[in-house]
């Protein structure tokens, strides 16, 4: 049985991971009551395998490689799997978050309201694609026929807002100039 301290210790690294593994999460599974599913199971799975956690290396990594697992087993029982979820490219997108994580701002939550920020920032032409695209879950197309824009045209404003984005967020720190371009 774990003590205390170790309760403690978890329930303090659960809540401070709480939002980069949602977002983790979402990046990977578009079903909203999938992704709560998975978030509770993945918590589930480290508090049981809590003994097994070096907890003076970082815990977000241990974390996420707990859900990436969960991830894709969920997609093997469903026998479906998005093209690009191999395990390769859940390493990469781990790197990505751990390189975020390694950034300025203090929390989690810091750098998402950096990025919130930027978002407000955007004009609206670009608010608008990346709204539909990223919050809505739309897909280009459906962005596009949204706005009542050709499809290029909707790209090449997906592609101004994300690089207007990238340019924010280094700007505050947030984003390192090799992740903008990668």
């Amino acid at each position: 049985m774990l003590d205390t301290k170790a309760r403690k210790a978890f329930e303090i690294l659960a809540r401070e991971n709480s939002r980069m593994l949602t977002v983790y999460l979402r990046g990977l599974v578009r079903d909203e009551a999938t992704v709560d599913d998975l978030f509770q199971e993945t918590l589930v799975v480290a508090w049981r395998r809590l003994d097994e956690c070096d907890l003076d290396r970082p815990f977000g990594p241990w974390l996420r490689g707990i859900a990436s697992r969960l991830v894709l087993a969920h997609y093997r029982k469903q026998k479906t799997a998005p093209v690009m979820l191999h395990e390769e490219v859940l390493q990469v997108v781990d790197r990505h978050f751990e390189n975020i994580n390694l950034l300025a701002g203090d929390t989690w939550d810091d750098k998402v309201a950096a990025l919130r920020e930027c978002i407000d920032g955007l004009p609206e032409r670009q608010k608008s694609v990346i709204g539909g695209r990223y919050f809505d879950g739309l897909s280009a197309v459906e962005v596009a026929e949204r706005l009542e824009l050709s499809l290029e045209a909707c790209k090449k404003r997906l592609q101004r807002g994300r690089a207007m984005l990238a340019h924010c967020l280094r700007t505050k720190g947030v984003l390192s100039a090799s992740e903008a371009t990668s």
